[in-house]
């Protein structure tokens, strides 16, 4: 049996606490080199946060199920370095309350919770004489590190892009080598994990990309990356999510190999840094004059761009990938984000929500800034005539058809519904209302 109770008794005052978050991995691990570095008997503890379980619907959650396969990994690589990974569940508030050490040490997470939840840790840890140091490991910059020359951050993508470049050196790119120090984890014997049933889920049916950087599928990006019927992109982006892969290694072969892969790790950073610098992005648009927008918001429609039965075949199949996998092509992202908005006038934040719940990579930072783009209501976003014709997208983008057969196998016959709108007409309709909210 599992309980937090037999793990709070491994943890002795003389112990340093490393807190894995999302940087579920031994190598090139900025914090834990740091809590390795400098200390002996280094604890490494996960926390299934139970604040941000209990804000999930699906308790087969597929991201829950891909922590729990990584920590899994996680742990047996640290028993066979004879230590092993003490696993949590609960409020970290209150479970840093019963704990007692020397330090703690953990890496950034710049999501509004986060930074509230671990303000609250470090106060209470404070008052408990325990040292609270944390670390850049998720990015490459952060906060203040790429402004502009007047000191306000940037909101244009190209000119701190290429700020960004102009910045990066070695220091930036260089690993940590935690490998040197592994001897000074704490020893203790095998312990018990928590089952998913224990923590309130159960395992999914996802599957889960394997954590394997493809040097070729890099080095084709930019041929690649915008057909979904075939193997161009990746797949990386849920072990960046989490951590199972170091930024700083992709950074490095991206310099190799492909800038226009480098430039996605940049955006990446981008919104990083635009949630850490504007938090209101997270209900409000970034441009306050498109909160004017009004929206039709039809709940009906909006079920059937979920169920991936607007008939447009392009957003179906890409709405059904999403639904039965957890994943959805980049170039689809914006093609089914822009139908949503512009084509059917739904809040962006409906969409936004929605893929939250969907996404295997949801990352809050991107997924926010990638809706707002789609919107127009962003930094650096689509000017809001932009409208993606589907029809033309397709054509561009999955000509024969490939793509949108795999996911939408009744299409072209009489069980496909008809178009939920007309394109011309809907083109027309966003224009109208997004002028007359701005002009307002």
């Amino acid at each position: 049996m599992w309980s937090n109770e037999q793990l709070f008794e491994i943890i002795k005052p003389e112990d340093t606490i490393f807190w894995f978050r999302r940087d579920l991995r031994l190598d090139d691990n900025a914090g834990l080199y740091r809590a390795l570095h400098g200390n002996s008997k280094v604890v490494p503890i996960f926390i299934f946060d139970s604040v941000i379980l209990n804000e999930l619907e699906d308790k087969n959650d597929r991201r829950v199920d891909f922590i729990y396969q990584s920590l899994l990994q996680l742990k047996s690589q640290l028993e066979e370095l004879g230590s092993s990974l003490l696993i949590f569940y609960g409020d970290p508030i209150k479970l840093y309350d019963r704990l007692h050490a020397k330090a703690v040490y953990t890496n950034h997470d710049f999501e509004p919770y986060a930074i509230k939840r671990d303000d609250q840790v470090k106060a209470l840890l404070m008052k408990k004489n325990i040292a609270f140091h944390h670390f850049k490991d998720h990015v490459i910059f952060e906060k203040d590190e790429v402004i502009k020359d007047d000191g306000k951050p940037y909101t244009i993508f190209t000119p701190y892009s290429k700020k960004w470049k102009a910045k990066l050196n070695k220091f930036f790119l260089k690993s940590y080598p935690t490998e040197k120090y592994f001897n000074n984890f704490k020893k203790f014997k095998k312990v018990n994990t928590p089952s998913l049933q224990d923590i309130g889920f159960g395992k999914s049916d996802a599957y889960f990309p394997p954590r394997v950087i493809s040097q070729a599928i890099i080095q084709n990006y930019h041929k690649t990356r915008d057909y979904p019927a075939i193997k161009g992109t990746t797949r990386l982006s849920v072990h960046l999510r989490f951590g199972t892969v170091s930024i700083r290694k992709l950074a490095q072969i991206a310099l190799k190999k492909n800038e226009v892969w480098l430039n996605e790790l940049i955006w990446r950073d981008f919104y990083a840094m635009i949630l850490f610098h504007f938090p209101h992005v997270v209900n409000k648009a970034f441009k306050p004059a498109y909160d004017q927008i009004r929206w039709r918001n039809n709940e009906k429609e909006f079920e059937k761009w979920c169920d991936g039965k607007t008939g447009y075949p392009i957003v179906d199949a890409g709405m059904r990938e999403l639904n039965a996998t957890g994943f959805m092509h980049n170039r689809v992202r914006m093609i089914t984000a822009s139908f949503l908005v512009k084509h059917l006038l739904i809040d962006w934040r409906w969409g936004e929500a929605y893929f939250a719940r969907q996404l295997l990579d949801y990352d809050l930072a991107s997924n926010n800034g990638g809706w707002q783009w789609a919107a127009s209501s962003g930094c650096d976003a689509a000017p809001y005539f932009r409208v993606f014709n589907p029809e033309l997208q397709t054509d561009k983008f999955d000509a024969d058809h490939k793509y949108i057969k795999q996911w939408v196998p009744e299409w072209g016959t009489p069980k496909y519904p008809a178009p939920v709108v007309d394109h011309k007409i809907a083109r027309e309709r966003v224009l109208e209302t997004y002028k007359k909210a701005l002009n307002d």
